[in-house]
């Protein structure tokens, strides 16, 4: 942990740490010199890794060890407490990974440990990898794939003209004016240069040819693939009434979107946000950062939107809201028009299997547009989480290199509204009961989704380590069932 004026506190690990002070599974926050350390125990093992998660700077000492790994209490990221590396995101980056000495009843932390040199893979693997959409599982994937070895070609392609950014964050603090501009960017231009990712991006694909193994671009170029990962993503749906296509309406999906958004919001003093999705809400909270009055129409006792003109918007009862911005959260769906046109089997989604390949063979699917057999569940499902769509792309990018990693992992996503933030594990389309506890005038709950007597998601606002034990409890109870 780190004092106020960012000084690492508790025990300096370099001078010796007592044992009989560190209980099995669990985990202590000390320093070596000006770095924060975790010392932790497990299977009878003490490992010593970065104390920060490398995702957002997450306190790794108040998340929760499961076997040799520990879990992000902010955001579920898990590190290996042996070496460093990050198994799961949205962390992309390891921790710094430390040696530990037995002298005695005490552990010392001497120094960082040499990391392990890059695996290469065999040639019998794909030599020629394209991946169609630069947005979290498509980077996720082409990192993965560098992580894992793979040294052949590796083609990163992409519509949005941006390299690929942390989605996340256009709603949130880049909105709201707390994170400035270079943050966004998940890696540099420079970082893709040296892992030799090719970026092709302000392009449109055209059409992708399965059978001749072939991707089409906008400018009529071809390129060939061995293996190819759609990851398209989802598109905003857009409103259908008079005055949706006036220049202070907006939906958020990009950079550009979010750019656009607060440019006009400098201007304006008056946005009505049209619908309560998480992200008209967030976008609701970040304008208010910047002194904007919002309206979001749900509010309105359930009114819509009628219609919109250049100075208010008026709803479906007759009443007229003063608006200089509007922005329209009402929704996303699927970018399956590749997958449909080259007739990869669709419902509600690109039907992968439990391998997040597609009907078509080497072609898989990743993030917004899979819809997969979900273990837990034991029904197929569709899942628009940023931090999902970047595992699944992590899970497609090892089977792509012949990994047969059975994708299971149990969804996560955060919300934030003003200084609270809500954490959700699992996934309920419908639910039994609601169980409560805590409070949640305090900001201090857990809700538990119950299904047919099975726990199928638990929200929390202000217990993120009981968000990670739901998380867990959830992995150890998976269906046997697939439907």
């Amino acid at each position: 942990m780190s004092s106020q004026d960012g000084q690492p506190t508790g025990p300096d690990l370099a001078s010796g740490f007592d044992l009989t002070g560190l209980k099995e599974m669990q985990s202590v926050a000390g320093h070596v010199q000006d770095k924060i350390v975790l010392l932790a125990r497990t299977g009878g093992q003490v490992f010593a890794i970065g104390g920060k998660c490398t995702h957002y700077g997450g306190p790794l000492a108040e998340g929760l060890i499961v076997g040799e790994t520990v879990r992000c209490p902010w955001h579920h990221a898990c590190f290996s407490l042996r070496t460093g590396e990050a198994l799961r995101a949205p962390a992309l980056n390891p921790v710094d990974c430390w040696s530990v000495e037995h002298r005695g009843d005490k552990v010392y932390v001497t120094s960082r440990a040499v990391a392990a040199p890059r695996r290469r893979l065999s040639k019998e693997h794909p030599q020629k990898i394209i991946i169609v959409g630069a947005g979290g599982a498509g980077n996720a994937a082409a990192e993965m794939l560098r992580r894992e070895g793979f040294a052949g070609s590796l083609t990163l392609m992409g519509e949005d003209p941006s390299i690929p950014y942390d989605r996340p964050n256009l709603s949130k603090d880049y909105l709201a004016g707390t994170a400035a501009e270079d943050w966004i960017p998940l890696r540099s231009r420079d970082f893709y240069a040296q892992q030799q990712i090719d970026l092709v991006l302000g392009t449109r694909v055209k059409a992708i040819d399965p059978k001749r193994k072939q991707v089409r671009l906008e400018n009529e170029v071809t390129n060939s693939y061995d293996s190819l990962l759609l990851a398209t993503g989802a598109n905003p749906v857009r409103l259908k009434i008079p005055g949706s296509e006036l220049p202070h309406v907006h939906t958020l999906r990009t950079l550009a979107d979010s750019q656009a958004i607060i440019d006009r919001a400098k201007e304006g003093h008056q946005a009505v946000v049209i619908g309560a999705s998480f992200i008209g809400l967030e976008v609701a909270a970040s304008l208010r950062a910047r002194n904007v009055s919002v309206h979001v129409v749900v509010f309105h006792l359930g009114q819509t939107a009628r219609s919109i003109d250049e100075a208010r918007v008026t709803l479906a009862d007759g009443n007229r809201i003063e608006a200089d911005l509007v922005v329209a959260g009402i929704g996303v769906r699927p970018a399956i028009e590749l997958a449909e046109q080259a007739g990869l089997a669709i419902d509600n989604g690109v039907l992968v299997d439990e391998l997040l390949q597609t009907s078509a063979p080497d072609v898989f699917a990743a993030g917004d547009i899979a819809r997969w057999p979900d273990p837990h569940s034991g029904e197929r499902i569709r899942v628009e989480h940023w931090v999902l769509a970047e595992r699944q792309g992590q899970t497609a990018a090892r089977n792509m290199l012949g990994f047969r990693e059975r994708f299971d992992q149990v969804p996560f996503f955060w919300s934030t509204h003003y200084d609270v933030t809500i954490s959700y594990v699992g996934h309920a389309s419908r639910w039994d009961r609601l169980e409560i506890s805590g409070r949640l005038q305090a900001r201090d709950c857990r809700i538990e989704f119950i299904t047919g007597g099975k726990l199928a998601a638990v929200a929390t606002i202000g217990r993120d380590r009981e968000s990670l034990e739901a998380e867990v409890q959830m992995e150890r109870a998976r269906s046997s069932t697939i439907a």
